[in-house]
């Protein structure tokens, strides 16, 4: 495995994270640069670099951060106005830490597709 990552550093409580879930599989914690009103990750504490790195072995898991992402919205009071939960994957896709993460964004109406100025046709 590579390099650790911010996440494994903040998994290890080498730096200071906003957390707000955490168990023995996995963690959410707040966004620090946030993209909207509400904005936090769900990641899992087993490395896996990129969503094309899910797989049988490791779909259980993946399965838990949808679950804390949906009770995290209840607890915080959006899951019926809605939320929006991705996970990018590789430089097209967004991601930039190589440790997947789920975003879940809130607090706003969510437009479709998500960057419209740059769709290319």
């Amino acid at each position: 495995m590579s390099d650790s990552t911010i996440f494994d550093r903040i998994i290890n409580k080498e730096i200071p994270a906003d957390i707000l879930y955490e168990d023995d599989k996995a963690l959410a914690f707040k966004d620090i640069n946030p993209q909207a009103p509400v904005h936090f990750l769900v990641i899992p504490k087993q490395r896996i670099v990129t969503a094309n790195d899910i797989n049988e072995d490791n779909a259980e898991l993946v399965g838990h951060l949808y679950v804390i992402a949906a009770k995290l919205a209840k607890q915080l009071g959006f899951d019926q106005d809605g939320y929006r939960a991705v996970m990018n994957c590789n430089p097209d896709g967004g991601q930039t830490v190589y440790h997947i993460h789920l975003h879940v964004l809130a607090g706003k109406a969510m437009g479709w597709p998500p960057y419209q100025d740059k769709l290319k046709v």
